[in-house]
């Protein structure tokens, strides 16, 4: 009996507590004091990350191009608790980006993270006129790359921020029927290779995501339709992706997240 209640009770001594890791094991506590900004925050994957992030105490800039619909995200969000402002912007447009960031700035102070998460839904180049194929590509690429700038010059004065790159598994899929939206994304990929490599030296860490098929408003189901997908594992919740963002943004300084693909689990990609 002596024997047993031992060797028990050195087991319990090895096994991490409740909230608690094993020797080794370090997360940053990521959230309290920090601050960031959130393209495409109203819906989707932006809105589920604001809140995420929000919930674990950093403040959040996020920014839409529909003003309902930014309004409804800023509800929900200071709702939870979430410690959140937000401005109609159109990334596509650098007076919208300019004013978006000069906003987060006399708000919170320069953002420590900058999440480039707006996007439209492309399809292919033969049917999709030149109009769209501009506003589609100055969206999904060239306004992250205006939101990185600036994010940029304001991490660079102190040595240390993280960019966020949500791309798409498209960039390496290459589905037929979707030649301008592959385009935009696999500039993204490329974009956030070749920056990482430019910034290796100043302590500004770049992530890029990769998701699947995700439920958002960006998908061609409908909400009902949805959220059946979810179930049975054929799409990713939006809070899926949040949640890998945030553990890239808990790792320990030493770990660089370069890139992180995640698909539902029913998909094969």
């Amino acid at each position: 009996m002596t024997s047993t209640t031992d060797t028990t009770s050195s087991q319990d001594s090895r096994v991490a507590r409740p909230g608690t890791l094993p020797n080794g094991f370090e997360v940053d506590d990521w959230g309290p004091g920090k601050t960031a900004i959130i393209t495409g925050g109203s819906t989707g994957i932006g809105r589920a990350l604001a809140l995420l992030i929000g919930s674990r105490g950093a403040r959040v800039m996020i920014c839409g191009r529909n003003r309902p619909a930014l309004d409804d995200a800023l509800r929900d969000l200071k709702g939870a608790g979430v410690d959140a402002n937000g401005v109609v912007a159109d990334v596509s447009r650098p007076a919208d980006v300019e004013a978006l960031f000069r906003t987060a700035d006399e708000w919170m102070g320069p953002a420590d993270v900058v999440v480039n998460n707006a996007g439209l839904a492309a399809g292919d180049t033969a049917t999709t006129d030149i109009d769209s194929i501009n506003y589609v590509v100055s969206t999904n690429l060239l306004g992250a790359m205006y939101c990185t700038h600036l994010g940029l010059e304001r991490m660079q004065t102190r040595g240390s921020g993280v960019i966020v790159n949500i791309g798409s598994m498209s960039a390496d899929a290459r589905e037929v029927g979707s030649s301008v939206y592959v385009a935009t994304k696999s500039g993204m990929q490329g974009f956030s290779a070749a920056l990482r490599k430019e910034l290796s030296e100043t302590g500004i860490l770049v992530v890029h995501v990769e998701p699947g098929a995700t439920g958002t408003d960006m998908n061609e189901n409908s909400v009902d339709q949805q959220r059946e997908k979810e179930s049975t594992g054929e799409l990713l919740k939006a809070e899926d992706v949040a949640l890998v963002v945030l553990g890239a943004l808990c790792m320990p300084a030493r770990a660089d997240v370069v890139e992180i693909s995640v698909r539902p689990s029913r998909q094969a990609v």
